[in-house]
């Protein structure tokens, strides 16, 4: 009975020393588990305020994109009034049928030549120069008259009824007058006739002619 008392005293006290070291080290996990928890949440707060940071960053650039696009479009604006304030005007324009001495023919069946005349007005904005005028006549039925070569325009090779070429020194240019001979038979009604320059439509006007 002593021995076996003793016995039990002994794995009682060997039983307490485990548990005892077994609690030192659930102690000491339990240490190490609220640092990693403190971590974690120290993380976790910066991960939050590095998500608001980018989201930030993110609007800037946005931000940053919707203004360059503005000037972007603004800067394309600015660029298409330049080119059309350099752009040749024209004024006064008007169509005539003539007769072989050059008078005015009010019959369009006996015209021999077809006048068309306008003014250049002045314009300080349209660079100086040897300009080409590009003329086309389209009669009533929809046909462009005459064969007085290609020109370009818009990408594009138009054919065109009689050019003319001018020098342009900024000032007002009247009385220009551009002639295509009659070779062919007129029919009365409704001419369109469209001046080109510097790959620009300068103007397109209707006009009729009788018979």
């Amino acid at each position: 009975m002593e021995k076996l008392l003793q016995e039990l005293n002994s794995e009682k006290k060997k039983s307490a020393q485990h548990i005892k070291k077994l609690q030192d080290e659930i102690g000491t996990l339990k240490n190490i588990l609220r640092h990693y928890v403190a971590q974690i949440d120290s993380l976790g707060k910066e991960n939050a305020g590095l998500r608001a940071e980018n989201a930030e960053i993110k609007q800037r650039n946005q931000q940053l994109r919707n203004r360059v696009a503005t000037e972007s479009k603004r800067n394309e604006i600015l660029s298409e009034r330049m080119t059309l304030a350099e752009k040749l005007n024209v004024t006064g324009v008007t169509l005539n049928a003539l007769k072989k001495n050059g008078k005015i023919e009010k019959n369009v069946t006996k015209a021999k030549q077809l006048e068309v005349t306008f003014t250049i007005p002045q314009n300080n904005s349209t660079p100086v120069g040897e300009k080409t005028i590009y003329l086309r006549i389209t009669n009533p039925e929809g046909a462009l008259l005459g064969a007085g070569g290609t020109f370009n325009f818009e990408g594009a090779s138009l054919q065109c009824t009689a050019r003319k070429t001018i020098e342009y020194a900024g000032e007002e240019i009247g009385g220009l007058r551009i002639y295509w001979d009659v070779n062919t038979t007129l029919t009365p009604g409704d001419y369109t006739v469209e001046l080109f320059a510097d790959n620009f439509r300068l103007i397109s006007r209707r006009f009729t002619l009788r018979k």
